[in-house]
């Protein structure tokens, strides 16, 4: 199989519907980070053995390719991709928060990241989300992004936050406050 086009060789590459970007225009720069935060949640899932936690993760990636396929769309392609992220996405996203820290201690302040190997992963997704987040908004100040998309990723942050203090909980890790 071959995989390298040469298309890309100067600096250029194309949108799904044929249009020509540079590689360091905010839209690639916003589904290049999806990109990384997906490869991260990969990264995640091979430390993370909770059946539940493995289906949510293994969810999300797909959210998150669906994602990335709307954000390498042009705006003014006939070619739109078939799926889109909806209110039902969002909702699950915020059952499993709710579900996730149902057993959790009672918050006592800002935590440091760490903790288990599974939980410091989850905590690297939570700020490549961030970024992801803050990509994709600078992305809609100059060419309008689906509000589900924003909404969704600023949700999945948090999950992995919660997703955190579970894992070192279910490790018995104690979490490190912050102390000023």
């Amino acid at each position: 199989m071959k995989v390298y086009t040469r298309t890309g060789d100067t600096g250029n590459t194309s949108l799904i519907g044929g249009k020509r970007v540079s590689k360091t225009c905010q839209r690639i720069e916003s589904y290049g980070t999806i990109d990384e935060l997906n490869s991260q949640v990969g990264l995640l899932l091979t430390y993370t053995t909770d059946n539940t936690d493995r289906n949510n993760l293994i969810s999300i990636q797909n959210c998150l390719f669906v994602i990335g396929a709307q954000l390498a769309t042009d705006n003014d392609s006939p070619k739109a991709p078939s799926t889109s992220i909806t209110a039902d996405d969002i909702a699950t996203l915020e059952k499993n928060i709710d579900l996730a820290s149902e057993n959790l201690p009672k918050w006592k302040g800002f935590t440091l990241p760490g903790g288990c190997r599974a939980a410091a992963i989850a905590h690297i997704c939570r700020t490549v989300c961030r970024r992801a987040e803050r990509q994709i908004i600078a992305l809609n100040e100059t060419e309008s992004v689906e509000e589900q998309i924003i909404c969704y990723i600023n949700r999945l942050s948090d999950y992995f936050y919660v997703l955190a203090l579970r894992l070192n909980f279910l490790e018995g890790e104690e979490e490190i406050l912050w102390q000023k």
